[in-house]
């Protein structure tokens, strides 16, 4: 969490609560898009040009740092010298980011939500994500200082395209130039990003992903042995005539699986509490990444 300086408070104080709303707004998109037009405020919050304007040079008074305008682009851009102003939570940016929720708001801090869910052991640097989110959304090759497990810590020049939530921590999905293939990073693993001028490849992009753009049906029933009243988890997942049918992307599977303890042996042989649902259709998923954790896959 970034803390504001008294005098930002004190000027904070006195700004109304919808000019707050659009001041974090300018910053959530200098730090998660790396720049903004007074369009996007107009557009955002329906209101006038001058508006905007006034809004913009009262950022420019709070943090003059922060954002530079190029009068070519009618742009302003994110400074190499950029230090948030609000305060902005990586757990709940990251769920704002996911369901297209993008105003920042979570910045302020004026209404507590009753709204709970178990805690997370993981939890990504805010200005590592915004790097990643930047790099996504204006198509830029990152350099990243990246620890795994087997060849520990090495700087990676990677082409990111989607992050993703797999239940348990967040993976960014991105082109390895390392490796030339298509894999995922954990967030929590990177130590620095650093945003590369160079623009990737065409093989290097989402749409030559073809485990991200590759669509498996999946058919999930009540575990058969598990299960003493089915009907109680077809009412769980919605299920319709006991039988769960969605799609998932091929790169996800795995994940979707073990975070739903689903059985994916052909006969339904795993026993256990855990195991209340089971994969009917297992032979479908055959190919798809990460299947080594879908619980008692056999290849």
């Amino acid at each position: 969490m970034i803390n504001i300086s008294k005098s930002l408070e004190s000027k904070l104080k006195d700004v109304s609560y919808a000019q707050k709303q659009r001041l974090s707004y300018i910053e959530f998109c200098l730090m998660f898009r790396g720049h903004l037009t007074r369009n996007d405020l107009v557009q955002r919050f329906e209101v006038g040009l001058s508006a905007g304007t006034r809004d913009l040079n009262l950022y420019r008074e709070l943090a003059p740092k922060n954002l530079d305008y190029d009068s070519k682009q009618k742009k302003y851009f994110q400074t190499a010298n950029f230090k948030p102003v609000f305060n902005h939570d990586a757990r709940k940016t990251l769920v704002k980011l996911a369901n297209n929720i993008s105003d920042g708001f979570d910045a302020i801090g004026d209404i507590n939500f009753p709204v709970d869910a178990p805690s997370q052991l993981n939890v990504p640097d805010i200005f590592i994500v915004a790097k990643v989110v930047q790099a996504i959304l204006n198509n830029k090759t990152i350099n990243i200082i990246y620890t795994s497990l087997s060849s520990g810590s090495k700087a990676r020049d990677v082409v990111p395209h989607s992050i993703i939530d797999n239940g348990l921590r967040w993976h960014v999905r991105a082109y390895d130039k390392n490796t030339n293939s298509f894999r995922d990073f954990v967030l929590t693993r990177m130590s620095k990003v650093t945003i590369k001028a160079d623009i990737p490849e065409v093989f290097q992009e989402k749409s030559e992903d073809h485990q991200w753009n590759r669509k498996i049906p999946l058919h999930i029933e009540p575990h058969p042995n598990n299960v003493k009243f089915p009907t109680a988890i077809a009412m769980d997942y919605g299920m319709t005539n006991k039988i769960l049918e969605i799609e998932i992307r091929a790169a996800l599977v795995g994940y979707l699986l073990r975070r739903w303890n689903v059985d994916c042996t052909e006969d339904a042989s795993l026993s256990g509490g855990e195991y209340q649902l089971w994969l009917k259709n297992s032979k479908s998923i055959f190919g798809a990444e990460n299947l080594a954790i879908a619980p008692g896959f056999q290849q």
